[in-house]
């Protein structure tokens, strides 16, 4: 699956939906809540830092900004590591660099120091987990997988409102010094979650027909195919262009409100505490609309409209960005805060369901880091464009628009090139289709082959089956079925 050496098993082996995923889904619940809160938690200590080494406000900031680059940035550099080692051994190692930096951190003299140890190693780390904990759960849920990216995705919000009450008081007891030295500690816990990460094994073979399978692959020897460290080939699939663009696009205006909410709010004359308040609220509300979005997702009748969904949570964030421009007071403030949680909430659940979605299990794991790389950009313009935009105007209603209208832009590009590219290009090519509903089936087809191999005239005319070739013996006995299947309201 997906390449990768280690994780890899039969294409036959199906998502088991339960079981062990679980604990799978626990690991990337906790990787997914470091790797988003974790720079946001930094923050914290920022005022001690500028006092510490006599440096500026902006300067400080460069610290999550390096994080985040590295978490984004790095996305190809995971898919090779992944691809090569398997996804446990590269989760474990990042643990490491994750704790490792934020020890060194407790050492530093200088704020280069800093960019360092925890921009570049903590950073490199957490990169290191969030990536493979995504492609782990994406091979142990099919059915129930948005559910299962909902629920990880919740991760977030929670070790948001954990992390930094934590660090305030780890500062106010220990130091900054102290603060960073337990919360290295604390990033341990990536190893743990990297070593739930058990790769699928497939399907143990009958011991009468352990002797028989034997005797096929001796007679009938396949070369071994290479494994892709990074597979380019998804540029060539118009969905993932579209959705990479689309999402591009998206992260310029998406992380903009809550950087710049608490001082609009203290703009308006509201006190640091109250204003702070206001991404408390957000969280909370993010907190239970992600894995309700995820449910919503799972529906029969919605899943197969998921890149829909997903376009709707993108244009509902941003027209909540242009009305929330015009919040005049705290109460309108709150109000924003309330309406973007549950948005933001909803665009978080359905990224990666809708990416994994249009790629498959296969291609997942280079999809994921080159459309990380894409996004790497857009962060880092992103922030910085609308604080250039608010020194100009000095005015946060126009911050507000221009990040409302750029996620409204995104939700028009991935619903627009659906809608016209993908679902015109399936109708004008039934083949394609039908292979695509295939791939959907693939699983159940392909666990029942041997039971099927055994029965019928297969058996008897071993000449004319391999005359006709695996291939079409699997399309004329799925036929049937698959044409019933494929709806062509599926743009993916």
């Amino acid at each position: 699956m997906g390449g990768v050496v280690l994780d890899e098993g039969p294409a036959g082996v199906k998502a088991p939906d339960g079981g062990w995923g679980w604990a799978v889904l626990a690991g990337c619940f906790v990787i997914t809540g470091f790797s988003y809160a974790f720079p946001k938690a930094v923050s914290v200590f920022f005022k001690e830092l500028i006092h510490e080494f006599h440096v500026g406000y902006s300067d400080t900031a460069w610290i999550s900004s390096i994080l985040l680059a590295m978490l984004y940035g790095t996305g190809p550099l995971c898919s090779v590591l992944v691809n090569r080692f398997g996804c446990r051994p590269v989760m474990m190692v990042g643990g490491l660099f994750a704790s490792l930096g934020m020890v060194l951190a407790s050492f530093a003299t200088s704020i280069i120091h800093l960019y360092i140890c925890i921009g570049v190693i903590t950073g490199l780390g957490l990169a290191l987990n969030f990536q493979p904990s995504l492609i782990m759960l994406n091979r142990y849920f099919s059915e129930k997988r948005p559910l299962a990216n909902g629920l990880a995705a919740a991760g977030s919000p929670v070790a948001l409102c954990c992390l930094s009450p934590l660090g305030q008081y780890l500062q106010f007891q220990y130091g900054w010094r102290g603060g960073f030295m337990i919360l290295g500690g604390i990033l341990l816990n990536c190893c743990a979650c990297g070593a739930l990460m058990r790769p699928l094994l497939p399907p143990k073979a009958p011991k009468d027909a352990e002797g028989e399978v034997k005797e096929i692959q001796e007679e009938n020897p396949q070369p071994a195919k290479k494994k892709k460290l990074l597979d380019f080939s998804v540029f060539r699939d118009r969905g993932f262009l579209i959705y990479t663009v689309a999402a591009s696009v998206m992260v310029l205006g998406l992380f903009v409100p809550p950087v710049f909410v608490v001082s609009y709010a203290k703009e308006l004359g509201n006190a640091d505490t109250k204003s702070a308040l206001l991404l408390t609220t957000l969280g909370f509300v993010d907190m239970f609309a992600r894995p309700l979005c995820g449910v919503i997702a799972g529906l029969k009748w919605v899943r197969p409209r998921c890149v829909y969904l997903f376009s709707f949570a993108m244009i509902f964030n941003g027209v909540t960005d242009i009305v929330g421009s015009q919040a005049t007071d705290y109460p309108g403030l709150v109000l924003f805060c309330i309406f973007f949680g549950i948005s933001y909430g909803m665009v978080g659940a359905l990224q990666f369901e809708v990416l994994m979605a249009i790629v498959g299990t296969e291609k997942f794991s280079s999809a994921i880091g080159l459309v990380l790389l894409m996004e790497a950009i857009a962060v880092l313009v992103g922030p910085p464009g609308a604080g250039r935009l608010l020194d100009a105007t000095k005015n946060y209603m126009y911050v507000f628009l221009l990040a409302g209208c750029e996620v409204v832009v995104a939700a028009f590009i991935i619903a627009l090139g659906n809608f016209f590219c993908l679902k015109k290009k399936q109708d004008q090519e039934p083949e394609s289709r039908l292979e695509m509903a295939m791939s959907a089936c693939e699983k159940e087809g392909l666990n029942h082959e041997e039971t099927g191999s055994e029965e019928g005239p297969e058996t008897q005319n071993e000449d004319e089956g391999k005359a006709a070739g695996p291939q079409e013996k699997t399309v004329n006995g799925l036929a049937g079925e698959i044409e019933g299947e494929v709806k062509p309201e599926n743009g993916l």
